[in-house]
C-alpha cells in the first residue's frame, strides 16, 4: 500500500529565512536550562520512512538535541538549544529532505480537504477501472478488429482521467523522493502506471490485439482503496486534542485596578492577572481563589462526579467548570503552561503509535522499491538482447512491475485490523487506532480508573434500613429542590408520598448543603460542620434546628461485569492496578468488592500518567481502562486504552477502543480476539512473502503479460482479504446483574 504521497497541509505559514527562524523560536517553549521546544507541522509525513527523514535531517541540524515525529498529527516536536546567537533553521534542514513545514494551527474544524480529495481520486478510478474491465471483456471474448480498436480507442479515453487525476498522488510523491535522493514505494508504482498506459496506447495507434489499460487503472484503483482506510483510521487519532481544546474558553475577563473588566484573548493572559470567572464559565488556566467560596466542577480533571468547594487562597485549575456565583481567580501560570495545557502535551507526545507489524511491512516496502526497479531493468535489458524486440522487452518489464506491487503486503495489516474491528463491533467494541491491535497482545498489567468504570459513577444511598422513615421523608422532599448529584441520590432512594412536604425560605449554600424552614423548625440537609457546627467525619447529615436526625452514607453501583473480569485477568496472570482521583476511603470500598489489592487514591491526571510510566519503566505493558476527561493523557500514555460509551467525549477519542455496553467481561472478549487476529496477521505476511517468490520468477520468465500481472497482483490482495474474513465472531456472554458496593462487600 501506498503510503507517501503529497496531502494538503493546514497551519501556518514560514518562509525558509532567517527571519522565519527567530520567528520560529518566538513561538517555541521555554523548557529552562537554555533548552527550546518547538512543533512543527508537516503534512507530506505519512510512513515509518517519512519519520526517519524528518527525524534525521532535524538531529542532523546544529543545537538541536531531540526530534520526535507524530505520525498521526503530522507533527514534529523538536528540543533544541541556540547555536551561539543564532536560533537553528528547522525549516531549511527539512526543506533539504523535501519536506515543507510551518507552524500547526491552534484548532481545525470542518471537512478534511486531503481526505475528500482522496475520496474524489477513488471515485474517479473506480468508474474508469470498472467500465474498462467491462470492454476488456469483449476484447478478450474475441471481438472482431472493428470492435476491438473502438473499445481499445474508449478504453483509451477513460483511461486518461484516472492515470493523470487519479494517480497524480502518486507521481507527486515519487517525484518529491527522487528530486531529494530517496526512494518510496511510490516510484515503481509510477513507473508501472505510465509504462502500462503507454505501452497500451501504443498497442492501440498500433492496432495490436491487446491493450492493458485496465491493468494501469485498477492498480490506481486498489492502492487508493488502501490510502483512504489508512487516512481515515489516522484522522480519528487526532481528534483528542481538538476536543480538549475546544473545552477552554477563547479567553477571559481581566479585572483592572480600577475595577474595570477587559476581554483578553486566551494567548494574551499572563501570569499574575486577575481573572472574573462568570456562573457557567471555565477557568482559562490555574490559579489562586482570592476571596469567598467557588463551587467547582472538576470532572475535567479528577473525573469524579462530586462538585468540590474551593475557599479563598486555595488553588483552581484550568479547565474546572464555576457551579456558582462569581469569583476572582489570580492566574499563577499563562495558558500556555496549565493544568490542560499539560494534558493536551500530554496526549500529543503519546499519539505517535508506531506497531512492530507497520514497521516490519514499511521496511519491506523499502527494500522492494530498489529490489524491483533493479529487477525489472535486467529483464528488459535481457530480454531485449536476447530477442531484439522491444515491445517485448518493454511489456516483460511492466509486467515485473506490477505483479510484483506490494499490496497484499500493504493490506496484511490492516485487512485483519478492519475485519477485527466489524467482529468486535458485532460484541459492541469499537476500534478508534488500528495498531492498537497489536500493542494490545503485548499487554501485561491492566489499570483501572474507579468512577465511571469499575462503577457507574452515580452515588447511591446506602443503609436507608438504619434511617428513621421520617427523617427519610423530611429529607427526600428537602433534596427535590437541588440537582446536586448527592441530593439526587437522596431522592431516587427515598420515600414517595401522596402529599409530600413542602418547605419554605429555601436555600441551597454552595459546597454546604441544603435548608429550609417547615413549621417553625430550620432543617439543614449537608455537610456537618455546616447543619451540626462540628466536624465528625460523615459526609452528609440531616438536622432540625442543629440536631442530628439521620446520617446518609453513599456508594456506587459496581459495572456489571467488573468482578468477573478483574477475576478472569488475575486467572490469566495480568497485573491489575487501579488509580483514581477520588478519596482512599471510596477507593478502598471499591477496590476491596473487586479484589483489587494495587490502589492508589488522590491522584491528578499528571500523577496517573507518571504511575503508568513507572510500570513501563520496570518493562510492563499497560492497558489503561478509563471514562474522564482527567483520564485522557493515561489513557494516551498507557501502551493500549479503553474507555465505556459512557466516557466524556475527550476519554472516548483519547482511547483506542470504546465499548458500547454496560459489561466489562467484553475485554476479555477483545483480548481474545487480538490474539486470534495476530495470528491471521503472520499468516498474511507468509502468503504475501510466498506470492512474490513465486510471482517473480515466472514475470522474469516472460510468462507474464500486463494483464494477467495484474490480476495476479489482485488475486494477492483477495486471498489476503479471505484470509482476513477468517476471524471467528466474539461469543455473547451472559447477561449478570450488578452489584453495589455494600452488596459486593456482605
Amino acid at each position: 500500500m501506498s503510503c507517501c504521497s503529497a496531502e494538503i497541509g493546514l497551519g501556518v505559514p514560514l518562509s525558509r529565512t532567517s527571519s522565519s527562524a527567530e520567528e520560529l523560536a518566538i513561538a517555541s517553549r521555554d523548557l529552562g536550562n537554555g533548552l527550546r521546544q518547538s512543533v512543527l507541522s508537516v503534512p507530506a509525513m505519512h510512513c515509518a520512512a517519512c519519520i526517519g527523514a524528518v527525524e534525521a535531517a532535524l538531529v542532523g541540524v546544529p543545537g538541536v538535541k531531540r526530534a520526535r515525529a507524530n505520525l498521526s498529527l503530522r507533527r514534529v516536536t523538536i528540543e533544541w538549544k541556540r547555536d551561539g546567537h543564532a536560533a537553528p533553521d528547522l525549516l531549511g534542514a527539512l526543506a533539504a529532505v523535501g519536506y515543507d513545514a510551518n507552524l500547526p494551527a491552534a484548532e481545525i474544524d470542518g471537512e478534511d480537504p486531503a481526505l475528500a480529495g482522496l475520496v474524489r481520486a477513488l471515485a474517479v478510478a473506480g468508474f474508469c477501472s470498472m467500465n474498462i474491465m467491462l470492454l476488456s471483456v469483449s476484447v478478450w471474448s474475441g471481438a472482431d478488429e472493428a470492435t476491438r480498436q473502438t473499445f481499445h480507442a474508449i478504453s483509451a479515453l477513460l483511461a486518461l482521467p484516472a492515470v493523470f487525476y487519479a494517480g497524480a498522488g502518486f507521481y507527486r510523491s515519487a517525484w518529491q523522493a527522487l528530486s531529494h535522493g530517496r526512494t518510496n514505494m511510490d516510484v515503481p508504482i509510477s513507473v508501472g502506471i505510465l509504462l502500462t498506459f503507454a505501452l497500451s496506447l501504443y498497442d492501440t495507434v498500433t492496432n495490436a490485439p491487446h491493450a492493458y489499460f485496465e491493468a494501469a487503472t485498477s492498480l490506481i484503483f486498489v492502492l487508493l482503496i488502501g490510502r483512504v482506510l489508512d487516512h481515515t483510521m489516522r484522522r480519528k487519532a487526532r481528534s483528542a486534542v481538538a476536543a480538549l481544546t475546544r473545552l477552554i474558553p477563547r479567553g477571559a475577563n481581566v479585572l483592572q485596578n480600577d475595577g474595570s473588566l477587559d476581554f483578553l484573548e486566551l494567548g494574551d493572559i499572563k501570569a499574575q492577572m486577575r481573572l472574573r470567572i462568570a456562573a457557567g464559565d471555565r477557568v482559562p488556566t490555574d490559579g489562586v481563589l482570592e476571596d469567598g467560596r467557588a463551587e467547582l466542577d472538576a470532572a475535567l480533571i479528577t473525573g469524579e462526579s462530586l462538585w468540590r468547594s474551593v475557599l479563598a487562597g486555595e488553588s483552581v485549575r484550568a479547565g474546572e467548570l464555576n457551579l456558582g456565583n462569581p469569583f476572582v481567580v489570580r492566574a499563577t501560570n499563562a495558558p500556555a503552561d496549565s493544568t490542560v495545557a499539560e494534558m493536551t502535551r500530554m496526549i500529543e507526545a503519546a499519539e505517535d503509535g508506531r506497531s512492530r507489524y507497520r514497521r516490519l511491512a514499511d521496511r519491506a516496502a523499502g527494500l522492494y522499491a530498489p529490489l524491483v526497479h533493479s529487477l525489472s531493468s535486467l529483464a528488459f535489458i535481457i530480454w531485449f538482447i536476447t530477442t531484439g524486440n522491444l515491445h517485448t522487452a518493454l511489456t516483460t518489464s511492466v509486467a515485473l512491475l506490477i505483479i510484483t506491487c506490494p499490496c497484499a503486503l500493504g493490506l496484511a495489516v490492516p485487512m485483519v485490523q478492519i475485519v477485527l474491528a466489524r467482529r468486535l463491533f458485532e460484541r459492541g467494541v469499537m476500534a478508534t487506532d488500528g495498531s492498537a491491535f497489536e500493542r494490545l497482545r503485548e499487554i501485561d498489567t491492566v489499570v483501572f480508573d474507579k468512577t465511571g468504570t469499575l462503577t457507574t459513577g452515580v452515588p447511591r444511598l446506602l443503609g436507608t434500613d438504619g434511617i428513621a422513615p421520617e427523617a427519610l421523608e423530611i429529607a427526600t422532599a428537602l433534596a427535590r429542590t437541588s440537582i446536586h448529584p448527592v441530593a439526587r441520590a437522596i431522592v431516587a432512594a427515598g420515600v414517595s408520598t401522596e402529599k409530600p412536604l413542602t418547605f419554605t425560605n429555601v436555600r441551597e449554600t454552595a459546597g454546604m448543603g441544603l435548608e429550609g424552614r417547615f413549621g417553625g423548625d430550620l432543617y439543614r440537609l449537608g455537610r456537618p460542620e455546616w447543619a451540626l457546627g462540628i466536624q465528625n467525619g460523615a459526609l452528609t447529615v440531616l438536622s432540625k434546628n442543629g440536631v442530628a436526625l439521620a446520617y446518609f452514607s453513599f456508594g456506587e453501583d459496581i459495572r456489571r461485569g467488573a468482578r468477573d473480569l478483574v477475576d478472569t485477568l488475575k486467572a490469566r496472570n495480568f497485573d491489575v492496578v487501579l488509580l483514581s482521583g477520588d478519596s482512599s476511603k471510596a477507593v478502598d470500598l471499591v477496590a476491596g468488592a473487586l479484589g483489587i489489592t494495587d490502589r492508589r487514591a488522590r491522584l491528578l491526571p499528571t500523577e496517573k500518567v507518571r504511575a503508568i510510566k513507572d510500570l513501563q519503566a520496570v518493562g510492563r505493558r499497560v492497558l489503561m481502562i478509563g471514562d474522564g476527561i482527567n483520564d485522557a493523557p493515561a489513557l494516551r500514555a498507557a501502551d493500549a486504552s479503553m474507555a465505556p460509551t459512557s466516557a466524556s467525549d475527550i476519554g472516548r477519542s483519547a482511547a483506542d477502543f470504546v465499548f458500547l455496553g454496560h459489561d466489562l467481561r467484553v475485554v476479555a472478549d477483545v483480548f481474545d480476539s487480538v490474539q486470534k487476529a495476530a495470528g491471521l496477521i503472520r499468516q498474511n505476511f507468509v502468503l504475501a512473502a510466498l506470492y512474490n517468490l513465486i510471482s517473480l520468477p515466472v514475470a522474469f520468465s516472460g510468462y507474464v503479460t500486463p494483464l494477467i500481472a495484474a490480476l495476479a497482483m489482485s488475486s494477492s490482495s483477495l486471498i489476503v482479504v479471505a484470509n482476513a474474513l477468517r476471524l471467528a465472531p466474539v461469543p455473547r456472554p451472559r447477561e449478570t446483574v450488578a452489584k453495589t458496593v455494600l452488596e459486593a462487600r456482605t
